[in-house]
């Protein structure tokens, strides 16, 4: 039998002095978390909070279930996404942005 192993990817995050790397299986903020990076503001870890908010620049990712309140479709289309929901599938690029106040959407 063949070992499994998962693709790991290199995260920029815009301002950040180094990169770090992400498995497929795991999401951005849980990454720069266990790397011991900073650069992504880090909230209730549950896409509800909306403190991790970041646009994605560059790069392919999937999400998990994000609270409307912080992130309408509007926004997902664009690339702003919350790092504790993003799985990503190639190096991404990202750069965090400001949290918006609750029921605010765009």
């Amino acid at each position: 039998m063949g070992e499994i192993t998962l693709d790991r990817w290199l995260v920029d995050v815009a301002g950040a002095s180094t990169a770090f790397d992400c498995s497929e299986n795991q999401s951005l903020l849980d990454a720069m978390i266990r790397a011991g990076r900073c650069g992504i503001k880090v909230g209730c870890r549950n896409g509800g909070c909306g403190v991790c908010r970041v646009r994605i620049t560059q790069g392919r990712y999937s999400t998990g279930k994000m609270t409307r309140s912080r992130i309408s479709e509007g926004d997902e289309a664009e690339g702003v996404v919350l790092a504790c929901r993003v799985f990503p599938s190639s190096d991404i690029s990202l750069e965090p942005l400001p949290l918006r106040a609750k029921g605010c959407l765009k």
